[in-house]
């Protein structure tokens, strides 16, 4: 039996944690994941952040929430994020 090329591997689900900046969308929450990391020519680390939209299907992440996203497949146009878990409740 001879296969094609149309063949996909399976890799693993990239898994982040991060803040969330805002749920005013129906079920999207915005993450910010903030990292460190270290600038090869000058030797200091170096602050990233990046924005993600999450889908929250009971809508039960608020801002300042710490949690758990993982990649699945495009939601909407900008939305490849599934929310996880609550790792931490805002204060």
């Amino acid at each position: 039996m001879e296969t094609t090329g149309m063949e996909k591997k399976k890799t693993a689900k990239k898994v982040l944690t991060g803040e969330v900046v805002s749920d005013k969308m129906q079920k999207t929450i915005v993450v910010q994941i903030s990292s460190r990391q270290l600038h090869r020519l000058y030797k200091k680390y170096v602050s990233k952040t990046k924005k993600i939209k999450a889908h929250d299907e009971a809508g039960e992440a608020h801002i300042g929430d710490t949690v758990r996203v993982i990649e699945c497949r495009p939601l909407s146009k900008d939305k490849h994020w599934r929310l996880v878990e609550i790792v931490e409740r805002a204060r």
